[in-house]
């Protein structure tokens, strides 16, 4: 009995650690580029994936009281930009990071679709932007440091968070305060990246549709878009996912290389795509490499 005890405690005590706060609507006055939702698009939930997102929203991850260090980070779960993988690639990831003191949010962001959108090109774009401007406007209320709040993405969720470290110039949401996009560093897990050869099809497909213009597959080929202003970026990338090619990675990590950008890229050589978290194939833990990076870059303090 008393063990028992013992281990509900235990738990208790774990999930007080972390205060996950309820989901806040990404825009309280209205989702822009819009269409009325038809009937028969529902969101759906299915174990831990949303399909079909019509309300996107953010969903704040608060560190254990007294070990917040100001840094905070957006997490775009993956699935092909026809799904959203919530517990591995989002809720997950959010308590690893509060662990090491950075506030995290998880964005439920729209999937793009002509039949919710007017222009599904931009709309996932749109949710990345405001949730950078949302987290910026009301650091204070975080506690956080405005210029420490970065993102990070897996899967078709990179190709979103690429999207929005190298497309942050072009502002496709309504800005009045002129509040600035641009994320301060930028973190890639098994990226989607290019749009080219060594695309993801799928994601390619869902975002662009089927028979794209070349000029909207540059534009989205972001490895294309890397200047010297974009973030720092972390990337990591199993040497045999054969979902995403690993040249994705390091056709990004070449150009951020050139633009001479701070860059730093893992690759394990086994893994395959989606391991989130963890990866099953390795002793590794690709989380203490990317604590190691937010220090060495000043994103977050050493460890004392």
């Amino acid at each position: 009995m008393k063990t028992i005890l013992c281990a509900l405690m235990l738990m208790s005590a774990v999930i007080l650690t972390h205060a996950q706060e309820k989901p806040w609507p990404l825009y309280p006055n209205g989702v822009p580029n819009a269409k009325p939702t038809p009937k028969t698009y529902i969101e759906k939930i299915d174990k831990d994936w949303i399909f079909k997102v019509t309300t996107p929203t953010i969903t704040p991850y608060l560190p254990g009281k007294g070990t917040a260090n100001g840094a905070a980070i957006i997490i775009f779960p993956g699935g092909g930009y026809s799904g959203l993988s919530m517990e591995n690639e989002g809720s997950s990831i959010a308590l690893a990071f509060n662990k090491i003191g950075v506030t995290a949010f998880v964005v439920k962001y729209r999937l793009p679709s002509d039949s919710i959108m007017v222009d599904k090109t931009i709309g996932p774009l749109q949710d990345a932007q405001q949730a950078v401007l949302m987290v910026r406007k009301n650091a204070d209320k975080w506690g956080l440091k405005t210029d420490r709040i970065g993102i990070i993405g897996f899967s078709a969720g990179g190709h979103l968070a690429s999207t929005e470290g190298t497309h942050f110039d072009k502002v496709v949401i309504d800005n009045k305060d002129n509040i600035s996009v641009r994320p301060d560093f930028m973190m890639l897990l098994y990226p989607v990246i290019s749009f080219g050869p060594m695309a993801h099809a799928g994601t390619r497909e869902s975002l662009l549709g089927k028979t794209p213009t070349a000029d909207l597959l540059t534009l989205y080929s972001n490895e294309k878009q890397v200047t010297a202003n974009t973030p720092p970026t972390f990337l990591v990338h199993a040497e045999d996912d054969t979902v995403v090619p690993v040249q994705n990675s390091l056709m990004f990590y070449e150009a951020l290389l050139s633009a001479k950008v701070k860059a730093e890229m893992h690759l394990f050589q086994a893994g395959g795509h989606g391991f989130g978290l963890n990866n099953s194939k390795s002793k590794n833990k690709w989380m203490d490499w990317a604590k190691n990076w937010l220090e060495e870059n000043g994103f977050i303090p050493p460890a004392p």
